[in-house]
């Protein structure tokens, strides 16, 4: 057997556990991998070249190359292959050993497999890893959940790996349990809400304003040197840049099949946040019209069979092109607001005991939704650690209520043009709904009442009611 030198294993060697270990090799930590797949252990033993690198042939042979207490992290797919992996794991393992679980996998799973691995005396963690393959190489951001004890002896090895951002590491303990992943769960829908937004500006300056592939990618690249600044701005101004080697004289965007697939963590966001009665609107038009998107035939036949305005704008560029960048500014705080009112609600609801000014601090870079914006959103919570809504955040709220005009625009433009900007529009509609200081939920009342007896309140006297709506 290998003598017991290695300091952490990792067990996944696709793209992002092989450039993650890679990563910890370079901040000089001796790292172990295996995978089942034995091509993937070959191809980590060529990379390694002269770091402190090891691939194990066998999960016997892995574990005995980790000291005790090991600590083995796992990067595969949510579901079954995490359980399939801990089952092989624990008759290599003892009690005090560490299991670090850094896939997306859905936080009530890791809930249940804390408790269960608990009472067999070993830790667990549930981390949620973002940045992708370039992240995972040269700095993500990581987000812990587990054990503080468990934390701690992971601390200096994730510290070392994770992205820099004004010198901090983009890592922190976030929390008890499932807090890892619930955190990464939220990031992830506010990532597909973004994602939906910035797809129907595309959309809007494409078949309404006409832009060409390399004045999409000057508007892009131009708005990401202002307040746009962040990751998803400046790859999409590169989309618009890159060349379909299949197709000569094309870009490769106008060759993709406009259907777009997920893997879950939007749709599983959504789902929680109706358990716990968080309005996430712009989070949950995400998730649908990715759905809708798949309807591709159906789209293609009802395009021949029903008629919609002319999709040409005669207003001028310019001042539009303006309005536009308002309008998305504003529908992105808007969306970042809707994300971290579901972490505060569900800080408490699970007792995680979150520090949103935390949260702020470790997407800031590395991971998918950084952006300049996000220096704000952290300056909110340091200032006010339980407010309620992004949108009573004293500069925030004034940036988005200067620019809701903008955002009332491009809707009205939209609808008139018949382009679909749903996540635009309840992003508006969200804002309205949360300043209105009276809504007609008192009909709903009235109507719940009137066919099931469901009763209501009154606004002039305490108590429940119910009144016999149809005369005998």
């Amino acid at each position: 057997m290998t003598s017991a030198t290695y300091e952490i294993g990792m067990v996944g060697l696709g793209v992002m556990g092989r450039n993650l270990l890679l990563n910890m090799a370079d901040n000089g930590y001796s790292v172990a991998g295996y995978d089942l797949d034995k091509t993937k252990v070959e191809a980590l033993r060529r990379e390694a070249e002269t770091r402190d690198i090891r691939g194990a042939e066998s999960l016997a042979e892995f574990a005995s190359m980790l000291r005790s207490p090991r600590a083995v992290m796992m990067l595969v797919p949510a579901g079954p292959p995490v359980d399939g992996v801990i089952k092989d794991l624990l008759p290599h393992l003892a009690r005090g050993d560490l299991i670090i679980d850094g896939g997306n996998s859905y936080f009530k799973d890791t809930d249940l497999r804390t408790r269960a691995l608990a009472e067999k005396g070993i830790l667990y963690m549930g981390v949620g890893v973002s940045g992708g393959e370039q992240g995972a190489r040269h700095g993500p951001s990581i987000m812990p959940g587990g054990s503080r004890e468990a934390y701690e002896r992971v601390r200096p090895v994730l510290e070392a790996v994770a992205a820099k951002a004004d010198g901090e590491p983009c890592v922190t303990y976030l929390g008890g349990g499932s807090a890892g992943h619930y955190v990464k769960m939220v990031h992830n829908g506010i990532e597909y809400g973004l994602l939906e937004l910035i797809a129907e500006t595309y959309d809007l300056l494409r078949r309404g304003l006409g832009l060409s592939d390399n004045e999409l990618h000057t508007v892009f690249d131009t708005w990401n040197r202002g307040e746009l600044n962040g990751y998803l701005i400046e790859i999409t101004a590169d989309i618009f840049c890159r060349g379909d080697e299949l197709a000569t004289g094309k870009r490769l965007i106008d060759s993709i099949l406009d259907e777009a697939k997920q893997k879950g963590t939007g749709k599983w966001t959504s789902q929680d946040a109706m358990d716990l009665q968080v309005p996430v609107p712009t989070l949950d038009i995400a998730v649908a019209m990715r759905d809708l998107s798949a309807f591709k035939t159906e789209r293609e036949a009802a395009a021949r069979l029903l008629g919609g305005p002319p999709r040409k704008m005669r207003a001028g560029r310019g001042p539009f092109l303006r309005q536009l960048n308002q309008a998305l500014y504003a529908a992105m705080v808007i969306t970042y607001a809707q994300g971290m009112v579901l972490l505060l609600r569900a800080s408490h609801a699970y007792e995680y005991g979150l520090n949103l000014e935390d949260v702020a601090r470790i997407w800031r870079a590395g991971c998918i939704i950084r952006s300049t914006l996000l220096d704000d959103i952290r300056a909110a919570y340091r200032a006010q650690p339980t407010l309620a809504n992004l949108l009573v955040d004293s500069h925030l709220g004034r940036l988005v209520t200067d620019r809701q005009e903008a955002l009332r625009g491009v809707v009205k433009r939209a609808v008139q043009l018949g382009i679909p900007a749903p996540g635009l529009a309840v992003s508006l509609n969200y804002f309205d709904g949360y300043r209105s200081d009276w809504l007609p939920a008192n009909l709903i009342q009235a109507q719940r009442d009137y066919f099931g007896a469901h009763t209501y309140e009154r606004v002039d006297m305490k108590g429940v009611f119910h009144t016999q709506w149809q005369s005998e």
